[in-house]
């Protein structure tokens, strides 16, 4: 059952080992927890309130005396945001696969594609820290202790996106892929252009601004909304940062991208996860 007039919103992500994660950068219930973080955020994208959460796990041999605590991971990650899990399913496989599927409600759900010309663009919390975190472990070093927990264990912005829907937001995504990779996708569907003071960007403690604009899993969200939009009310309501890095403007002759302006000047901008490389 939803609300009279609200509109169900339904997304899925697959989280598969030696792709999105590799045995030995987490615990299990670490492993379930991003797995089902990264589907409930795709809900924040759009501003809707959870209503339930279905798994399908395809699990080897060497996974199985760990499913029972990767299951607490979802559990724990589902009851973070008041989500009830309601089915699922289980197959053996090769690898370590675990797709999320996730239904919510919204009666005014935001999408990527309302930004207006003058809007400004925020973005809650840091940013850097979950990028920082897997370069270390891809170097076999280990990560600083605060970059290794957001990597490990972030957060969907469920509550906080529904505040911004509800104060002027047009336009929401999360950040799953990298600041400009997933900003892209608010211009494409919006046909402006966004213009990005890298600068600007709030970046955790030695994150570059590099690893703040192209860092994927951050689960933070970046929105275009009127400037008026009262960022010390959101940290007053959430003790999370709201920050201002840029604005819509009328879109370039090729068509809507992301700009990167850098003292009047623009930069190359910088890839962000490609879901078809390792």
């Amino acid at each position: 059952d939803i609300a009279p007039g609200a509109r169900v919103v339904v997304s899925t992500d697959t989280s598969a080992e030696d792709v999105h994660f590799r045995a030995g950068w987490f615990d299990p219930a670490e492993v379930g927890w991003r797995a089902a973080t990264s589907a409930l955020s795709d809900l924040a994208a759009m501003a809707a309130r959870p209503l339930g959460l279905v798994l399908a796990a395809s699990v080897p041999p060497r996974w199985r005396d760990a499913l029972p605590e990767i299951g607490d991971g979802i559990g724990d990650a589902a009851a973070a945001v008041s989500c009830p899990i309601v089915g699922g399913d289980l197959t053996g496989g090769r690898d370590l696969v675990l797709t999320v599927t996730v239904v919510g409600e919204a009666e005014h759900p935001v999408s990527r594609g309302g930004a207006h010309v003058g809007d400004a663009l925020y973005v809650t919390g840091r940013l850097g820290g979950p990028r920082r975190a897997l370069e270390a472990l891809l170097r076999g070093a280990l990560p600083d202790a605060a970059d290794r927990a957001r990597f490990a264990r972030p957060r969907a912005r469920l509550a906080e996106a529904r505040w911004l829907a509800a104060h002027g937001a047009r336009a929401l995504v999360d950040l799953s892929d990298g600041l400009v990779a997933d900003a892209g996708h608010i211009a494409a569907a919006s046909g402006c252009d966004l213009a990005i003071d890298p600068h600007a960007v709030p970046r955790v403690g030695g994150a570059t601004v590099d690893e703040a604009l192209r860092g994927g899993e951050e689960y933070e969200l970046i929105c275009a909304a009127p400037p008026t939009l009262e960022a010390r009310a959101f940290t007053a309501t959430f003790g999370l940062e709201l920050t201002r890095i840029g604005a819509v403007v009328a879109a370039s002759p090729g068509g809507p991208r992301v700009v990167i302006a850098d003292g009047g000047g623009r930069v190359d901008l910088p890839g962000g996860y490609d879901h078809f490389t390792r």
